[in-house]
């Protein structure tokens, strides 16, 4: 199976079509404005999307079976309390007697069927979207409601889910209902073979063999290895680095989708084979808890003066070295990057100087979604690793999988002064 970034752009607006329809018809049905909010295609392990379902929180689904132009399963997914709200503003629309009590949380016979009637017309919202951006048809099964704390209930029946360690596609979108605390996630598990036939269909360029992008993930995952290794040895704090997926994404859609609140990070700009540019961006506690955890002496109040922008940039070339050198030695190539650029601003404005110097030549782009664990207090640490797609294509193609686990990963890198 092939993947090129034409046949995955037109995947990603078959998303977004879908959302919009989606979100269109959760408006027409509850009378509350809707907004789609982010759509990624995920490139995630079996046990990253198990994952998602494992934190203890009550959820609930509405799932149904493709066949046709694409076949698996696609469903919408709500935490039990969202759904129960859906329900309620249905029931007051509609000026029914019936009260729900949202905090107990419990479903009878109406308020499941109700439940189940909203999925399913989000779920044709979302599959009517693709059809039509495919030009094509695609058959729905009755919709069937699920309920549980854990992944078993909603993947047990699901074949198309990938094992622990295999690497799939997965579309995943969200819509918010505007001024409310409702919204929901949908998935959508194609079928392999399924998929394959619809990128050969799409594919206008060589293309990625999949298995090459696979390899692509383990090198990241090999590479926050390294990442780890080196900055616990610079800290003697113990570190860990963990990628949870790969997303492919719009350019456009990066900077809605960073967090509307104060962030801080470093830029780099990366040549090479491939080339293209790295940002990470930590919250503003985040990058608070670095500092502290770095810096052996109080600094100043607000953490980032001379010494916090110091010890932010340091932890920021460590990494940078850890992802890329690491590549270069699996690729057997070689890869510079440029000294790490301080960014400490709001949202979307940290980003969009990257972004607008991008988007002279590309569309689309790769993003890590990434945790960073140090002396076991967890960061949130997004990773936006932005390659050239026609370097990274070449570079792919050329990779040769069996190097991954064979070559070493060891990050060279020059410490920063505290200037």
């Amino acid at each position: 199976m092939k993947l090129d970034v034409n046949a995955l752009g037109t995947f990603y607006r078959m998303a977004r079509e879908g959302a919009g329809l989606a979100a269109g018809r959760l408006t027409h049905m509850t009378e509350v404005e809707t907004q789609v909010g982010v759509t990624k295609l995920n490139f995630m392990r079996g046990r990253e999307i198990r994952r998602d379902f494992e934190d203890a929180t009550e959820k609930v689904a509405v799932r149904v079976k493709l066949t046709g132009a694409i076949e698996g399963y696609s469903m919408v997914v709500f935490e039990r309390e969202n759904a129960l709200r859906v329900v309620e503003t249905l029931l007051a629309e509609s000026d029914s007697d019936t009260e729900i009590d949202v905090e107990a949380g419990e479903f009878d016979e109406m308020t499941e069927s109700a439940v189940t009637e909203v999925g399913h017309i989000m779920n044709s919202g979302f599959i009517d979207g693709w059809a039509d951006v495919l030009e094509t048809v695609i058959d729905v099964s009755t919709p069937e409601f699920v309920e549980g704390v854990t992944a078993e209930p909603f993947f047990g029946e699901v074949d198309e889910t990938p094992a622990e360690d295999d690497l799939a596609l997965l579309f995943q979108s969200s819509i918010e209902t505007v001024g409310t605390e409702v919204g929901f996630s949908h998935y959508l598990f194609p079928k392999r073979e399924s998929m394959a036939a619809l990128l050969e269909r799409l594919r206008t360029s060589g293309g990625i063999e999949y298995d090459k992008l696979d390899g692509f993930d383990r090198m990241a995952e090999r590479g926050a290895e390294e990442v780890a290794k080196t900055a616990t040895t610079l800290t003697g704090i113990d570190t860990s680095v963990e990628i949870r997926r790969l997303n492919f994404v719009s350019l456009e859609a990066i900077p809605e989708q960073v967090a509307d609140e104060t962030l801080v990070g470093v830029a780099f700009e990366f040549d090479g084979m491939p080339s293209g540019y790295l940002l990470f961006l930590f919250d503003e506690e985040s990058a608070h808890e670095i500092v502290d955890a770095m810096v052996p002496m109080e600094v100043d109040e607000d953490g980032f003066g001379e010494m916090g922008t110091s010890a932010i940039k340091e932890l920021g070339n460590i990494m940078a070295s850890g992802f890329l050198d690491g590549w270069a030695n699996v690729l057997d190539t070689t890869i510079d990057h440029s000294t790490p650029e301080f960014i400490h601003d709001m949202g979307a404005a940290a980003v969009d100087p990257v972004i607008i110097q991008l988007g002279e030549n590309q569309e689309f782009a790769f993003v890590f979604d990434t945790v960073v664990m140090a002396d076991g207090r967890e960061f949130d640490c997004e990773v936006y690793a932005i390659p050239d797609e026609n370097d990274l294509e070449r570079a792919l193609n050329n990779l040769d999988v069996d190097r991954i686990e064979e070559t070493p990963t060891t990050a060279e890198f020059q410490e920063l002064e505290n200037s």
